[in-house]
């Protein structure tokens, strides 16, 4: 299971951006239908996919020690270009949310890139100091300011939802490493307080999580993506209307080939459909595990573990927020949504965990250790 591992984590990721090509083209087919640009936005998203697999054949070559000793160097550069959304020319705002950079059309979002590097920094950080893990000063306050600053950084551009993610990829990370869970209880309560500060001082992200509770008396206002995703679903049942038939996404469901594509395949393939994605990521998190536990060091197990996290908490977080069980977020669904930011950091941690595959143990069967079975007490007569 362990040596073939990878191939069920690959088989999950091409099928995952394999099935958000189709459903971008379906998405799309009316914009090219009504006389728009012919396909723009699935021709861009597979020029970024061209680049995003670049980006993951580099990953699965270059050694990942490399970024354990380039960590710091990673991190901050995140950080500037975090810094850099709040420049008046170069930062762009969108929705109310300063997470983008760029000139014109091109631009890209700083947060996807940071929580990986916070995945190297704290991975690298436990790895150096295994000795000291459990201690308050060096396992739990020096690497929760390392956390606490990235989701700070990602917070003030008004995106909790991505500042929500790091903080949880975070503190996974630093649970699994051995820090005290009543120490991380303290960044659960620093986190839950940044949040209602957050709600109380952005009224529009208090709205979004009240609009959470009656959908059907707000779907004219806040709550319409997360209103017509539950019509979307609903209508496509088990078998689904078919691909292309879908029609949720002729303008009445907004995002309909972003954060709110998973509806989409809800409608067009059914529950089988949502099901099977479902199954990938179960599969994606399954193997990227066993990857990690059969790394070769601490660094290797922290970093695969911290990876396999952050793909399947993403997508988690947009499952729920598409089936409104969750605030409405602006998350991508990893491999599906469109975007290059999120495709290019998602491939990029991919190549890190075939990486971290080739250098792993892989014992074979005559190498495990014999568990020899107690022998049943017998009374003597």
């Amino acid at each position: 299971m362990a040596k073939h591992s990878i191939f069920l984590l690959i088989l999950a990721v091409v099928s995952l951006i394999a099935l958000g090509i189709t459903m971008m083209a379906s998405t799309t087919f009316e914009v090219a239908h009504e006389g728009g640009e012919d396909y723009v936005t699935l021709w861009r998203q597979l020029v970024w996919l061209g680049v995003a697999s670049v980006g993951c054949v580099f990953a699965a070559l270059v050694d990942y020690h490399v970024w354990l000793r380039w960590r710091w160097h990673i991190l901050i550069a995140t950080g500037v270009l975090l810094a850099l959304c709040y420049a008046p020319v170069i930062g762009i705002k969108i929705n109310g949310s300063r997470r983008w950079i760029g000139v014109q059309s091109l631009r890209m979002q700083p947060s996807e890139f940071a929580k990986i590097a916070l995945i190297m920094a704290l991975a690298g950080w436990f790895a150096m100091n295994e000795a000291v893990t459990r201690t308050f000063l060096r396992g739990f306050v020096l690497p929760g300011l390392i956390l606490m600053g990235i989701v700070a950084l990602i917070g003030f551009e008004y995106d909790l939802g991505s500042a929500l993610l790091a903080a949880t990829v975070g503190m996974g990370v630093m649970f699994v490493a051995g820090t005290k869970i009543r120490y991380l209880a303290l960044i659960v309560i620093m986190c839950a307080g940044g949040l209602w500060a957050g709600v109380k001082y952005l009224p529009n992200r208090f709205e979004r999580i009240m609009v959470t509770f009656d959908l059907e008396k707000h779907k004219e206002g806040l709550a319409l993506q997360q209103w017509v995703s539950k019509l979307a679903f609903g209508s496509g049942a088990v078998e689904g209307r078919g691909l292309g038939e879908g029609r949720m996404k002729l303008s009445y469901l907004p995002e309909a080939h972003t954060d709110f594509i998973f509806p989409m395949i809800g409608e067009e393939l059914g529950l089988r459909g949502t099901l099977a994605v479902v199954l990938a990521f179960a599969l994606l998190v399954m193997a990227g595990m066993v990857v990690s536990a059969y790394a070769p060091n601490r660094f290797g197990k922290l970093l695969g573990a911290g990876l396999t996290f952050l793909l399947g908490m993403e997508a988690l977080l947009n499952m729920g927020v598409t089936t409104a069980l969750l605030p409405n977020k602006g998350l991508p669904l990893p491999f599906v949504s469109y975007g290059g930011s999120s495709l290019i950091a998602a491939l990029f941690a991919v190549g890190i965990l075939i990486n971290i595959h080739r250098q792993g143990v892989h014992l074979t069967w005559d190498q495990l250790p014999v568990i020899r079975r107690k022998r049943r007490w017998t009374p003597q007569l």
